[in-house]
């Protein structure tokens, strides 16, 4: 059967992309009548690391055209010497604007800060249109990552994945397995485990886009704003780039945003990010700022229900390694790679791989020092606070970080997009925990007055 031209369709390259949801972008969300405001000036200036993510694609697709045989022909070689050389320069180039501009973005969530006015944020398109466009995004995304290509495996995954992840992709593949029937055709395992990985990858967008919508409707009053907030997420080039293939990009992400919209539940924000922190190791950088936030408000509750979720999340993850015979591949053997120890000379792709690898030792010192400072002060910090710091510290992390520092836009975008749209927030704070009213005294609550009633009915049956 020929195939039809209706099908014959091709996916935009990265810059085609990059230039189509800018001008989408200004379309949709630039406010013309007022085009000097801070809103606008964000809105342009979430572009501004795309730039990178490009030279980076070029580096890379440079240094693979380098011929690996060493018995190459002199032309050959003196060809291989001049691609090698300008993959080289354009890989220190393209991390080192994704790095300056990761700085304007560190400075800009220190500055939300002082942001105490801010103006309504409305867009360009009616709610009901924007709501379509944004499922259109979706849909468009979800087919682009579930369609096989030709690319490479190493080419697919940016950044080392972190064992926990490893485990819920090989336990969701494994589950895809059995669901199989015995009178159809098994799939491959690299098919089974293409689809388990880009499926959980499409849930986690899906799960965030959901939560921006649910605090933009219920912590912002504005569902407008949620719907703009998730439809902004899905056109910003940073998502299509990782669609489907960076699991470890977008997991942590899905914790912290649902754990910001249950921000007046300090064990359900805990439990989030301890799962998070056991599965991922990224977010456990927040619990000195969240814990400061819960202060006299249910820190005990959050710090308890936080160390419960991490052992049991690094517990699960140690006896599931145990069982493959992979023991050692958990988090305290992630925590001795050289990416995330300064004081070692790295040896992943990064910056540091074209600077002195000594400077990350001083930047590390002040990131630790910018972690001390941010649980002390402001206080008492309210949702404003909590999300422009929270983004800070993911955005500081890529200073230091040795595995592709500056490539994990999606550990805080979601953050940035709720600092960009967000109205005034001075009273949402922590709520004061009254007594009584936590989970467990509820329960025993309810406990006791089943048994009470049980004993007055026995009473009355007795006389």
């Amino acid at each position: 059967m020929e195939p039809s031209i209706f099908f014959d369709f091709h996916l935009p390259n990265a810059a085609t992309w990059f230039y189509f949801s800018l001008l989408l972008t200004i379309a949709v969300f630039f406010q013309f009548t007022r085009p000097f405001s801070l809103r606008n000036l964000d809105l342009l200036c979430l572009f501004v690391l795309v730039p990178g993510f490009l030279l980076l694609q070029e580096a890379h697709t440079l240094l693979a055209l380098v011929p690996t045989k060493p018995g190459s022909p002199e032309s050959e070689r003196e060809g291989s010497s001049s691609l090698l050389g300008r993959g080289r320069r354009e890989l220190l180039l393209g991390y080192s604007w994704l790095l300056l501009g990761s700085t304007y973005w560190f400075a800009r969530s220190l500055l939300d800060l002082t942001l105490v006015r801010r103006p309504p944020s409305t867009s360009n398109l009616t709610t009901p249109g924007l709501a379509c466009l944004g499922l259109a995004l979706f849909v468009g995304m979800t087919s682009v990552a579930l369609r096989r290509t030709n690319e490479p495996a190493e080419q697919q995954q940016v950044g080392k994945r972190p064992a926990p992840i490893e485990q819920v992709q090989d336990g969701a593949a494994v589950m895809v397995q059995k669901a199989q029937s015995e009178t159809v055709q098994r799939a491959s395992p690299a098919d089974v485990q293409f689809w388990a990985e880009r499926s959980l990858a499409m849930i986690c967008h899906a799960v965030i886009v959901i939560g921006l919508l649910l605090i933009g409707t219920r912590h912002f009053q504005d569902r407008a704003t949620g719907i703009a907030m998730g439809t902004l997420y899905l056109l910003i080039p940073y998502t299509a780039y990782d669609v489907g293939r960076q699991l470890h990009h977008v997991w942590p992400a899905t914790f912290i945003v649902w754990a910001i919209y249950l921000y007046r539940r300090p064990v359900a924000t805990g439990w989030l990010l301890g799962l998070a922190s056991g599965s991922s190791l990224i977010p456990i950088l927040l619990f000195p700022l969240w814990l400061s936030f819960y202060s006299r408000r249910g820190s005990g509750r959050f710090g308890t229900a936080f160390g419960s979720a991490l052992l049991l999340s690094i517990g699960i993850t140690a006896l599931l390694l145990w069982w493959d015979g992979q023991a050692g591949l958990g988090l305290f053997a992630a925590l001795n790679l050289p990416d995330w120890q300064p004081w070692r000379v790295p040896t992943s792709e990064s910056i540091w791989k074209g600077a002195h690898w000594a400077y990350r030792m001083p930047i590390f010192i002040l990131y630790v020092a910018f972690l001390i400072g941010v649980s002390i002060w402001p206080s008492p910090k309210n949702l404003s606070h909590l999300i422009s710091l929270s983004a800070a510290i993911l955005i500081g992390v890529q200073f230091w970080h040795a595995d592709r520092g500056g490539v994990y836009v999606l550990w805080y975008l979601p953050i940035m997009l709720l600092m960009i749209f967000r109205p005034n927030l001075t009273a949402a704070e922590a709520p004061s925990i009254e007594p009584g009213a936590g989970l467990v005294s509820r329960l025993a609550g309810v406990a006791f007055r089943r048994v009470w009633s049980k004993a007055e009915s026995s009473k009355e049956l007795a006389v």
